[in-house]
């Protein structure tokens, strides 16, 4: 079958399943690190947020956020250069730089003179993490492919969503013992204990033979590659679509939880039940997506996904919501989700081995880009109910069905 990971021989992959010389778990848990880090630097700060505004003079009550937000404009465009690079370079020596980057970034924040200086510093912040994110997806794609990538990948996903739901207990954790300088060295000390690890046990994935030029010429070329391949730029369009779900619960959750059902008190615990879900259905599709197959599973969930969006509509009370009705079936919807995402990047990326850094730093900047603006866009559309956001899922959900049926050539369900 075209998706099954067939290991690559030594010559051409370098690193195979069988001369990893690490257990699955622990290579899991290694990547899955790598691209936590991004989760923490932006969550874990969270109930910092006022304590810096005073402490740097911030005036206006929103400023505080760009915190965030300088990070997050950091943490963008610098994936199509590092994904090049770390082509060029190799996985090690590009995962080191960013390690050190993040981690001297952190110092800086922590010592900050002016808010200017803070924000000019997340930004660097952001630019580091994005290289972290690129090499990680690099990695598992150099040493599996299809299914097998698709099922690493799940796992990941399944040990990173724990993040979200930890780090602002574990930013609030800090501000009890320290100041809120130490929510940013707690960034610094998990990029070092990363970076050990990785030292002593990861190898490097690339070997110098598959090493390509970094030159605009061949930059290009490589990004030509990428979004001319139909299958690739297909599912990197459908992966943008349906992530803008979760962008756009990220950004309504709060006023939906709040103001729609008055569990403000609560709010934190609704979210973390959702996020459970998505990480629970990301260790089942770890554990079924080699025996069905990447597209049964994914196209299996996107329809489920929009149907259960209807659902809502038509049965859910819009001027009296019941949520006792409203929250089990969008948990379900979200845990469809997790049984795509993972499923589309493997299959994206599954012609691009020879490309894998630019193929990754194009399918994370582009999805990203996508996805947050859709999610924006959906998410303001919120006036006092939960129609509009449901509403947006299932046109997401439709739009993707038409895209994978593009894809495809109208064929679902297709055991590859």
């Amino acid at each position: 079958m075209v998706d099954q990971a067939t290991p690559q021989s030594p010559s051409k992959a370098g690193v195979s399943p069988q001369t990893l010389h690490m257990g699955t778990g622990e290579f899991v848990a290694l990547i899955a690190g790598l691209m936590a880090l991004n989760a923490l630097a932006i969550d874990v700060m969270l109930p910092a947020l006022d304590d810096i505004a005073g402490a740097l003079g911030v005036a206006a009550a929103n400023d505080q956020q760009l915190v965030i937000y300088a990070y997050i404009a950091g943490f963008g465009v610098p994936q199509l250069v590092w994904g090049p690079l770390t082509d060029r370079y190799g996985r090690r020596s590009i995962i080191f730089l960013a390690l050190a980057g993040y981690a001297l970034t952190g110092v800086a924040c922590m010592f900050a003179p002016s808010f200017g200086v803070l924000l000019a510093m997340r930004f660097c912040q952001g630019v580091f993490a994005s290289a972290c994110r690129v090499v990680a997806v690099s990695i598992v794609r150099d040493i599996f492919a299809g299914r097998g990538m698709a099922r690493v990948m799940s796992l990941v996903m399944t040990i990173f969503m724990v993040v979200p739901i930890l780090a602002p207990s574990i930013g609030q954790l800090i501000l009890f013992i320290a100041p809120w300088e130490w929510t940013f060295g707690v960034l610094t000390l998990v990029s070092v204990v990363i970076a050990v690890w990785a030292w002593f046990r990861l190898p490097e994935t690339l070997p110098a033979a598959n090493r390509r030029p970094f030159n605009p010429s061949a930059t290009l070329a490589a990004y030509r590659a990428v979004f001319t391949d139909p299958v690739t730029i297909g599912y990197m369009l459908a992966s943008g679509v349906i992530f803008g779900s979760l962008f756009a619960f990220i950004g309504s959750s709060e006023q939906i939880m709040t103001e729609v059902f008055g569990l403000g008190d609560s709010f934190v615990l609704w979210f973390a039940g959702v996020a459970g879900v998505l990480s629970l259905s990301n260790f089942l599709n770890a554990g079924l997506v080699e025996r069905f197959g990447m597209r049964r599973m994914s196209q299996a969930a996107l329809l489920a996904f929009t149907v259960l969006g209807v659902a809502l509509l038509v049965f859910l009370d819009a001027d009296a919501p019941s949520f006792a009705v409203f929250f089990p079936v969008f948990a379900l919807m979200f845990g469809c989700f997790g049984m795509i995402g993972s499923n589309f990047s493997a299959m994206a990326l599954e012609s691009q081995g020879k490309i894998a850094g630019t193929a990754s730093a194009a399918y994370g900047f582009f999805t990203t880009t996508m996805s947050s603006f859709i999610g924006w866009l959906i998410g303001r559309q919120y006036g006092g109910t939960v129609i509009p956001l449901i509403a947006g899922f299932v046109i997401l959900g439709l739009i993707c069905i038409a895209l994978v049926a593009l894809v495809e050539k109208g064929k679902f369900f297709q055991p590859r």
